[in-house]
């Protein structure tokens, strides 16, 4: 999701750095972004002078030193002590007004916050896949959140084009914790034989969704999908109408984790490029 973030900033006007640990992952976010763009101009959404100017705001980088901003955005992996650690070593090169904002779907930001110095300037910015093309971002405030900093991201959304909504630091915040029973109880059906993952998700689209769970899983990340999953069933005490899959489980094992690997529930031609 980070290369679609860094999409929509850049376009926005945002002079912007995608940053990953490896040379491999900042390649396929700069492939990513230009097929984005791409895309934009054959439906008409983009010409290519706001293609270039959008790609001149862009820059790619694994140095981590050169990671100095106003506003700097997380989308790692969803482990507590990644996140931690990440926004501490932010933290020493970046000054105290630098907004750490984590693109989390379960972590409580509280628990984030806790860690890192100058907790009041930790805020959740949370985006949906794909985050170049969905409006809704969650802003969530955790309880050491200073108002100053929601608001000023909460406006911050709104240039780039986006609705931000405020949200509480609870359990899933708001979408992930009313959606959760859409991958949840679509795989119950599937664990009890009811219907096979195509007709679930052939049956969702056709009353209207626009993906059934199981092709959505597949574009978020079966893994990313089942981790979510798992949090929030820790974060409920293991409430029961949040258990995780003994299927998604093994798809994780297994290294099928969707459209990124080539195989989820579904197999993929290649795997993306």
């Amino acid at each position: 999701m980070g290369s679609g973030i860094a999409q929509v900033f850049a376009m926005a006007g945002f002079e912007t750095i995608v940053y990953d640990l490896q040379t491999a992952a900042v390649e396929r976010a700069e492939a990513s972004i230009e097929k984005n763009l791409t895309k934009a101009i054959e439906l008409g959404k983009l010409d290519e002078a706001k293609k270039s100017a959008t790609k001149a705001r862009l820059s790619y980088t694994t140095d981590f030193s050169q990671l100095q901003a106003d506003v700097i955005i997380e989308a790692i992996l969803e482990k507590l002590d990644l996140k931690i650690d990440l926004f501490t070593r932010l933290a020493d090169q970046n000054s105290d007004s630098c907004i750490f904002a984590t693109n989390t779907s379960s972590i409580p930001i509280t628990q984030i916050a806790a860690g890192v110095p100058n907790a009041e300037r930790v805020v959740g910015v949370h985006f949906f896949n794909p985050a170049h093309i969905m409006k809704l971002v969650e802003i969530i405030s955790g309880a050491q959140t200073s108002d100053e900093v929601a608001q000023t991201c909460y406006e911050l959304i709104k240039q780039i084009g986006k609705t931000p909504v405020m949200a509480k630091d609870a359990p899933g915040f708001i979408v992930n914790r009313v959606a959760r029973h859409y991958y949840v109880e679509g795989l119950k059906t599937l664990e009890e034989g009811v219907a096979n993952h195509e007709q679930i998700d052939g049956l969702m689209e056709n009353i209207g969704f626009k993906m059934g769970p199981f092709r959505l899983m597949d574009l978020i990340g079966v893994d990313t999908n089942f981790s979510v999953t798992s949090s929030m069933f820790q974060l409920f005490h293991q409430d029961g109408k949040f258990r995780p899959s003994r299927i998604q489980q093994q798809k994780v094992d297994a290294g099928h984790h969707g459209r990124k690997s080539g195989r989820g529930f579904y197999r993929y031609d290649t795997k993306p490029k």
